[in-house]
């Protein structure tokens, strides 16, 4: 099946070069391409991609923005945010607005494209270099920056003690095949659990897992190493 993919970026030569990637690899293909968030919510209802490759920041409506509005019309639209390192204050606010992955700019493209595919199967990714450090710093500042930042910590409901177990391990940023030797369980078993988390907390994809597990006080801002 051929992934659809919308390219949202005020820079032409980002553009440009994200589009020699994938219009060379098989299995992909641009549908559109926008050049403000605007114009990307207008595609995205238009076209219907998969998966949007999105910039932070942009003029008029910016990416984070554009992404809480795709993702709250469509379901089946997957947004990547991709973005340069000094704008790390943003990932927060583009996990909470939907975005299924979080990517710096100087990664290879070859990296984003592999994002691309990740993301349009259900997957979240999120790059390596800001996976940890960047989630519990943010999510850690979400509560202890005062006024407006946000709810304080609540505990999820229906889970089982176990769930609770592997809520607070995806929020640590480890995979269903190191949470299965945290806890003595099988993989098989480690990915039932976090589908199962899924479904009761409502959650989109992992990223929003994450989420959870910093709103919940399951996991310390310090408890992680980048």
């Amino acid at each position: 099946m051929t992934v659809r993919v919308l390219l949202a970026d005020d820079q032409p030569l980002i553009r440009a070069g994200l589009r020699m990637v994938v219009e060379g690899t098989p299995g992909v293909e641009i549908a559109g391409e926008a050049g403000t968030g605007a114009q990307a919510v207008r595609l995205v209802r238009e076209l219907r991609p998969d998966v949007v490759v999105m910039d932070i920041r942009m003029p008029g409506m910016d990416g984070i923005e554009a992404t809480q509005a795709i993702t709250a019309e469509s379901a089946d639209t997957r947004v990547i945010m991709l973005t340069t390192f000094d704008d790390d204050a943003n990932v927060y606010a583009s996990l909470r607005a939907g975005a299924s992955g979080f990517l710096v700019k100087d990664m290879a493209l070859e990296d984003i494209l592999t994002a691309v595919h990740v993301v349009a199967a259900g997957d979240a990714l999120i790059a390596p270099s800001v996976t940890r450090r960047l989630i519990a710093d943010f999510a850690g500042s979400a509560r202890s920056a005062g006024a407006g930042a946000g709810p304080p910590p609540r505990e999820p409901t229906g889970v089982t003690v176990r769930e609770r177990e592997v809520l607070t391990l995806v929020g640590g940023g480890l995979s269903n095949a190191e949470i299965a030797a945290e806890l003595h369980i099988s993989p098989g078993t480690a990915k039932a659990h976090v589908a199962s988390l899924l479904a009761k907390l409502s959650a989109r994809d992992r990223v929003q897992l994450v989420i959870a597990a910093y709103d919940a006080g399951l996991v310390s801002p310090r408890a992680t190493n980048g």
